[in-house]
Order: structure tokens, then C-alpha cells, then sequence
């Protein structure tokens, strides 16, 4: 991960209602961005597949946000059929070992398969809430141990906790961080856990996850080149 370029970093979240949104987004964005990606609001239409086809067809990463989480056989089953379909990254959840283990056994040659830890929608007392009394980064970063453990690329988490999974996990795992805002776009939204892109990129994230920044600007191509170049800031002074 240390040698991938700044635009490769870029992952933008087609958090559409259905794949002619998706399709118009990827389309004003042009070559600007080539690593996009597809979760469960997407996964509710018909064309989720037709558009990951459509999307790998014009050589752009796909990243299915998928969050699976069942009987590791199950989800062993799941992950095999998605590594014959294009995609390039896929999440499950940090659950158990085993299920973790069955993932990365059915991951295929091609694609990618990283651990969600906790959602950048949680905060402490919402995780208390649930039952868990251990600090969140302390959580994240026992999740992101086992996950790498058990074989998986990486794990996703929040701008917060990735200079400790990264200094943990070492330089060539996956740190895929959401909840990402400009620092000019700091309003608040269901997204607890926030971090500015160079920020980010800074405390050791090999990608970040950019969706309502990009897809409300008036100009998406150019919101998504702002971004790019806080990310080479980013890589410029983590470097230094």
C-alpha cells in the first residue's frame, strides 16, 4: 500500500437509490475517479450486479459494501460466489474467527476482503448502550488484530483509530476509513466518528471512503479532485 497513487486512495460511495443515479454520479465524474463503491441501499435494486458489470467493464475498482455477517459457512458461500464477479474489495463483520477465517478461504486470488470493526456511526455511549463496556479504539483494534489473523486483506475504521491499527497491523494491510469530511463540511449527520480526508490519510489510512461531500457538490468532479489533493497532502506530510 505505501506506493499506491493518491487517486487510488479515493473510494466514492454511489449511495444512490438505484443504478441510474449510481451510473449519472460515476458519469460527471469521469476520469477523476477509478475506485467506486456499491453497498446495501444498492444491493435492494435489481441491477446491483449489472452495475458492478457495468462499472468493472469500464475499468473502475468496485468495492462491494456489503457487511456480511452469518454462519461461517454461509458467509464462506457468499464471499466465493462475489470472487467470480468482478469486485475488488468486499467487507464482512467482525465477528467470529471462524466466520472471519471462512472468508479469507473463499476470497479467491482476486478480490479483497476486509473486517468492519465499528461503524463510524457509533460512539462510546452508544456501544455501552449494546453492552460493550471496552473503550471503542481499544474495540477496533482488537477486532482489526484478529481480522488480520484470521487472513483477511485489513479492516475498515474510523479516521480516529487507524494511526493505531496501522502501526499495529504494519504497512501492507487494507485501513479503509469512512466518515470522511472536508474540512469545510463539518456539519453534523449520522456519522459520529469524522475525519478530514488529509487527516486521515495522515494517521496511516491506505484508503478513504467519500460519499455526500462528492455526490451533493454542485461540481463532483471537481469536489472529487479537491479531495485528491488533500490526500497527496496527507501522504506529502505522513512521509515527511
Amino acid at each position: 500500500m505505501p506506493d499506491t497513487p493518491a487517486a487510488h486512495r479515493l473510494i466514492v460511495a454511489l449511495d444512490v437509490p438505484d443504478a441510474t443515479a449510481a451510473k449519472s454520479l460515476v458519469n460527471s465524474l469521469g476520469d477523476s475517479v477509478g475506485f467506486y463503491k456499491i453497498g446495501l441501499e444498492l444491493a435492494m435494486t435489481p441491477d446491483y450486479f449489472p452495475l458492478l458489470d457495468w462499472l468493472a467493464a469500464r475499468g473502475h475498482r468496485v468495492f462491494c459494501d456489503l457487511k456480511l455477517h452469518d454462519i461461517p459457512a454461509t458467509v464462506g458461500r457468499a464471499v466465493q460466489r462475489l470472487a467470480d464477479s468482478g469486485a475488488d474489495l468486499l467487507t464482512v463483520h467482525a465477528g467470529q474467527t471462524a466466520m472471519l477465517e471462512a472468508a479469507a478461504a473463499a476470497r479467491g486470488t482476486t478480490l479483497q476482503v476486509i473486517a468492519v470493526t465499528a461503524l463510524t456511526s457509533l460512539d462510546q455511549r452508544d456501544l455501552t448502550e449494546l453492552g460493550v463496556t471496552t473503550p471503542v479504539d481499544e474495540l477496533v483494534l482488537r477486532h482489526a488484530r484478529r481480522a488480520r489473523a484470521a487472513g483477511l486483506d485489513g479492516v475498515v475504521c474510523s479516521g480516529h483509530e487507524v494511526g493505531r491499527v496501522r502501526a499495529a497491523l504494519g504497512p501492507d494491510a487494507l485501513a479503509v476509513t469512512p466518515g470522511i469530511r472536508p474540512a469545510s463540511d463539518q456539519a453534523a449527520s449520522d456519522q459520529k466518528r469524522v475525519m478530514t480526508p488529509q487527516a486521515a490519510i495522515r494517521a496511516g489510512a491506505s484508503h478513504i471512503v467519500v460519499g455526500r461531500p462528492i455526490r451533493d457538490a454542485e461540481d463532483p468532479a471537481a469536489a472529487a479532485m479537491s479531495i485528491i489533493d488533500s490526500i497527496e497532502q496527507g501522504l506529502a506530510t505522513r512521509d515527511a
